[in-house]
């Protein structure tokens, strides 16, 4: 990407723009093969949820020495046949229900009157609705129903056989659908291995130990996960179930089924589900405190399962972002209707976890998943572009209060900084943005200072380092001539401040002749030249590395390479030249080296430092 020095246009090569187009034509492909075959696909996905559910029971009547086949079908058969059982449990409760409701309709009109009295314009309203018709037409009430009921459903001239059809016909479709999920299931789970097989060859025939490690973790979790959620939405549907007939609700069974079912769509499920018995309990009761007892257990029950259940089983979080969780939901229901609905956040969560170990799918991890899509180091650099630093203050100071200052600079900022660099050795940072970048970085590491500096849980204590180490300069922090150089400087005698040295920065100039050095400097006992791998060279660090040795020939002298690989080829030169310096590539490093030399260096003369610590073995 280049981008302007004058207005910061943005300019995408050209590429970027057509490598797009393949990816919208197969995405577009795609949902419009998920529409249109939806009849086959329906079943398939259903078939596959089914079987990562039942593949733990499988695989432990196999471990009981049980053939494969006869694990599958027996397996299978349990599992159809509760479906199956809940199927006509469900359809006796609604018969009952539907049976039962007009002996509430005297209950409703009361509660209606009630709320309706006092508020006029309702009162007028229904006023209006229960005036006498004209006497040219005859009152709907006034018509008696017929004797016969073929009659009042007019079905008085419909043949026996018609009419078994017409009652028959809304019931084929879902037959006809779980009697294709019952093949498919037991294709799935008996052909397993040869479907995983197939699957490594298709995406991983190049390294098949991590392919195939891969896929098993992921079958494994998406199985726990399945059978988990199965599991706590069946418990929540007990709950509901039994709390029912315990407080009087008729047909308890048939609430307690809808709550477990509607519980798998996310965030709305519950509501949904506890709108029917709530409107039951206004029915039933002549007053509202069966209402709202029932509305109670619901929220109770969701609030102790959503809050304290599922975060102890699942952890904090199921592996997909909230947005992510709607947008999923909101897509397979208009592609499947209900039963995308209902099964949208498993099928989500298939997604993601093979985004996770399928590299050629990792932008499904990132779309769907709740991982940050940047690392810390890239949202510290993306903050100081857009101006915003300063506001990554809060969670670096929680960062910091958990590990210390120098685990921060090293995994964040110093990381960020690095980025920053690499654009700017690669002329796409702007000079005026350079400028705004380091202000804001500059001012982050100033506020920081001012919280967090002082000697961490895990530093040596003052008391511990010699007077010399102690004393103000004893270590001198000098930034390269790179343009962010002076930042990593900052970073480096902040943390050896907070880890109880007497540090400070100074800048490249007071090299540049004796008069320009200050007069306390014959007391450095260590001197760090900090500095950035990129946009650095080998006759650079040489040429600071002699001035510091002509200026503070007493200092022990630290390259401090930051983030610098351990096969850069820079690193790889200055440890071929074999110098007096040492060499290091993190704060870590540099503290664990400053730590070293102080216990091996106890004279207060700050003279024999060098000898001494030359003998350390090379830190990196």
């Amino acid at each position: 990407m280049s981008q302007s020095s004058t207005d910061d246009t943005v300019i995408l090569p050209p590429s970027d723009s057509r490598s797009i187009l393949p990816v919208m034509y197969a995405g577009t492909i795609t949902v419009a093969a998920l529409y249109f075959g939806q009849e086959l696909m329906v079943p398939l996905v259903l078939a596959a949820l089914l079987a990562f559910v039942l593949a733990p029971a499988c695989n432990l009547l196999q471990r009981l020495r049980l053939p494969r086949v006869l694990s599958v079908l027996i397996v299978v058969a349990l599992a159809f046949g509760a479906i199956g059982s809940l199927g006509v449990v469900v359809g006796g409760q609604a018969t009952s229900l539907a049976t039962s409701l007009p002996a509430y309709r005297t209950t409703i009109t009361e509660k209606w009157n009630a709320l309706s009295k006092g508020v006029g314009f309702i009162e007028q309203y229904t006023k209006g609705m229960t005036a006498k018709p004209d006497a040219g037409s005859a009152p709907a009430a006034d018509k008696k129903p017929a004797d016969n009921p073929a009659a009042t459903l007019g079905l008085q001239d419909v043949s026996g056989l018609s009419l078994a059809k017409t009652l028959a016909q809304p019931l084929l479709g879902p037959l006809a659908t779980g009697g294709i999920v019952l093949v498919f299931t037991l294709f799935i789970l008996m052909s397993s291995e040869d479907l995983r097989d197939r699957l490594v060859r298709l995406v991983g025939r190049h390294d098949l130990h991590r392919t195939i490690l891969a896929m098993n973790d992921a079958a494994s979790r998406l199985s726990r996960y399945f059978l988990f959620q199965l599991a706590l939405n069946a418990s929540f549907g007990v709950l509901i179930g039994i709390s029912l007939w315990f407080v009087g609700l008729p047909n308890p069974l048939l609430w307690g089924i809808l709550a477990a079912t509607m519980r798998f769509v996310p965030f709305v499920g519950v509501v949904v589900a506890v709108v029917p018995p709530l409107l039951l309990a206004i029915a039933v009761s002549p007053g509202w405190s069966l209402a709202l007892l029932v509305l109670a257990l619901f929220v109770g029950s969701e609030m102790i399962m959503g809050q304290v259940i599922e975060p102890l089983i699942y952890g904090h979080s199921t592996g997909l972002s909230p947005l992510a969780v709607i947008v999923a939901t909101a897509f397979w229901a208009l592609l499947w209707g209900p039963v995308g609905l209902l099964i949208a956040t498993p099928l989500t969560v298939c997604l993601v976890v093979i985004g996770r170990h399928v590299e050629a799918l990792a932008f499904l991890d990132v779309i769907l998943g709740d991982r940050p899509p940047l690392t810390p180091a890239e949202t510290f650099y993306q903050r100081a572009l857009e101006g915003q630093a300063l506001a990554l203050a809060p969670a670096a100071a929680k960062q910091i209060a958990t590990t210390s200052l120098t685990d921060y600079y090293d995994k964040v900022a110093l990381s960020g900084l690095a980025l920053a660099q690499g654009d700017l050795a690669r002329d796409t940072l702007a000079f005026e943005r350079l400028e705004a970048i380091h202000a804001q970085i500059e001012a982050l590491l100033a506020r920081l200072s001012a919280d967090t500096v002082r000697p961490h849980a895990g530093a040596v204590e003052t008391a511990s380092l010699p007077d010399h180490w102690r004393r103000e300069g004893a270590v001198i922090c000098i930034p390269g001539r790179g343009q962010l150089d002076d930042l990593a400087a900052t970073m480096a005698v902040q943390s050896l401040v907070a880890d109880g040295f007497g540090a400070r920065m100074e800048p490249n100039l007071v090299l540049g002749s004796a008069r320009a050095m200050p007069a306390n400097m014959d007391r450095t006992v260590l001197c760090c030249l900090s500095m950035l791998e990129e946009g650095s060279t080998v006759s650079g660090i040489r040429y600071f590395i002699k001035r510091i040795q002509k200026q503070m020939p007493q200092a022990v002298i630290v390259v401090g390479l930051w983030h610098a690989g351990r096969d850069s080829p820079l690193l790889s030169e200055l440890r071929a030249e074999g110098g007096d310096e040492h060499l290091v590539l993190s704060l870590g490093e540099l503290l664990a080296f400053c730590r070293a030399t102080a216990a091996r260096v106890p004279a207060a003369d700050p003279s024999p430092a060098l000898a001494e610590a030359e003998s350390l073995p090379l830190t990196a």
